[in-house]
């Protein structure tokens, strides 16, 4: 047994390993050890640090695969890009578009770290503001990013799975009056109900061991997981499924570079008659076993010219191609980040002839990822909404009628401007003809048309306050008829003056 456990533990991604998580993925029970044991949440994590070297390509034994890394995580988040809000209380969206104006960085690095590393914790404070740079906001609601390594578990509510409490550990260093340097654990338990602050070590300026109410009634903790699951207690990051193509592609590039670097060295290759004849017309050495009893050694630097006797020869010898079926392994390897990482190829900076067909092929792809990873988001970015709304509410004896909220994402389109510009020319054609023909209607015509132009409203609008596209289309006809009209009374003017 011990033998089958070390030979696949072996093979397990570096991100996530510990033959916990397999016995746990085959049903083992770590109690009963049999087969089909009662389930255990899985409270594995990704090796943090790992991740962040891989992004960053710093790990020793990945170097030459791991460049990859940066494209996959930062072209998924920039394609995500931010959600937008809508609220039907007017007053509650106009404080979240606030809240998410002043915040949008913080956001992105939000997105950046959970997709990198699994998983990304936004704590928010309300706190007092005297920083005389920013007089405009003494009161504010802060978005305080906190690193994963410092949670050091979440217990959960055993029915709902909701977090009853976080726990946390950071080590904070300072210099003091003196110079010398001190250095504290901070440790803190945070639930509904209140915080409570462990100090060992030495104390650290402006904080207080001891337990602080919670004045909100909940854990304004906001826990964002890349790859959630109902099994897993925390996210999956979006290099696991790669990682082990960074070290096949590391290896295989390094052995190509090494190969190259002992065979593509050209050889000098001499087929002489008389070598020592040789020697003494190119190099000047008249005694040749002195000169080999002494170890002597031939450099041909600076000799251009090689003087050879009849039927002798010289030529360089190298190898043709030093990587050999490396660079067909390599292009394998790299089709297999692809595919894993669900990355269109173009965005590693790829150039070919086949380059558009593989941009329209793979988009959809893609587009279908960052769908998913959005809705995958959406209820952490409504439980914030839901938590500043509550803060502000109970701080500032504010009343909104809901904390409800709905997420508005940018589409993204694969088209350009003349894809998109053609098709509605096709489309606005064919509805021209429909209408002519008196096979649609005006307003069907209108509301199909309204899918492709943003601009457009519905024919006829619910909402007194917004102006339907039948409104518009008339008042836009009577506006070109009182046009035409002044331009006729022009030209008679015209012609009255002559």
């Amino acid at each position: 047994m011990a033998n089958i456990w070390g030979k696949i533990s072996g093979e397990m991604s570096r991100l996530r390993g510990g033959i916990v998580n397999l016995m746990n993925g085959l049903g083992w029970s770590l109690t009963g050890g049999t087969i089909g044991g009662t389930y255990t949440l899985n409270t594995t994590r990704v090796d943090y640090k790992f991740a962040r070297q891989l992004y960053h390509n710093e790990a020793e034994d990945y170097k030459l695969g791991a460049g990859f890394a940066k494209k996959i995580v930062n072209s998924t988040v920039g394609f995500m890009g931010l959600p937008d809000i809508k609220s039907s209380d007017a007053d509650a969206q106009e404080r979240l578009q606030e809240f998410f104006k002043q915040n949008r960085s913080r956001m992105q690095r939000t997105h950046l770290n959970a997709i990198r590393e699994a998983d990304c914790f936004v704590w928010l404070t309300r706190e007092d503001n005297n920083n005389p740079l920013y007089p405009e906001e003494r009161k504010r609601i802060v978005y305080n990013i906190i690193p994963p390594e410092q949670v050091k578990g979440i217990n959960l509510d055993p029915i709902t799975g909701e977090p009853i409490e976080y726990i946390l550990e950071s080590t904070s260093t300072w210099t003091d009056d003196s110079g010398a340097k001190r250095q504290a654990v901070i440790k803190q338990r945070i639930s509904k109900d209140g915080r409570l602050i462990e100090i060992e070590g030495d104390q650290p300026p402006n904080l207080e061991a001891g337990e602080i109410p919670n004045p909100w009634g909940f854990i304004p903790i906001v826990h964002f997981k890349n790859e959630a699951d109902e099994t897993m207690a925390f996210g999956k990051s979006e290099l696991e499924a790669v990682e082990p193509f960074f070290k096949v592609y590391h290896d295989v590039f390094l052995h190509a570079i090494q190969g190259s670097k002992m065979h593509s060295t050209p050889r000098l290759k001499l087929k002489l008659k008389n070598v020592a004849a040789f020697l003494r017309n190119n190099l000047g050495i008249s005694d040749v076993e002195k000169f080999a009893r002494e170890g002597g050694s031939i450099n041909l630097n600076g000799h251009e010219i090689i003087l050879l006797a009849a039927d002798e020869e010289a030529e360089f010898v190298e190898a043709k191609s030093a990587t050999g079926d490396a660079t067909a392994l390599l292009e394998f390897v790299f089709y297999c980040i692809i595919s894993a990482s669900e990355t269109p190829e173009f965005v590693f900076g790829v150039h070919t002839p086949s380059s558009l067909a593989s941009t329209q092929e793979q988009m959809p792809v893609f587009i279908q990822k960052i769908e998913r990873k959005r809705l995958a988001f959406t209820d952490s970015w409504q439980l914030m909404c839901r938590m500043v709304l509550a803060m502000i509410s109970q701080a500032e004896n504010i009343s909104f009628s809901t904390y409800e909220t709905e997420l508005i994402w940018e589409t993204i389109d694969p088209r350009d401007s003349k894809d998109v510009a053609t098709e509605i020319k096709t489309i606005v054609e064919a509805l021209d003809k429909a209408l002519a023909g008196r096979f649609i209607s005006l307003e069907a015509a209108v509301d199909f048309l309204k899918l492709w132009i943003d601009t457009m409203q519905d024919y006829e609008s619910d909402d007194k306050a917004v102006e339907g596209e039948k409104q518009r289309i008339t008042r836009s006809a009577a506006f070109l008829a009182r046009l035409e009209d002044a331009m006729d009374l022009d030209d008679e003017q015209k012609e009255l003056e002559v």
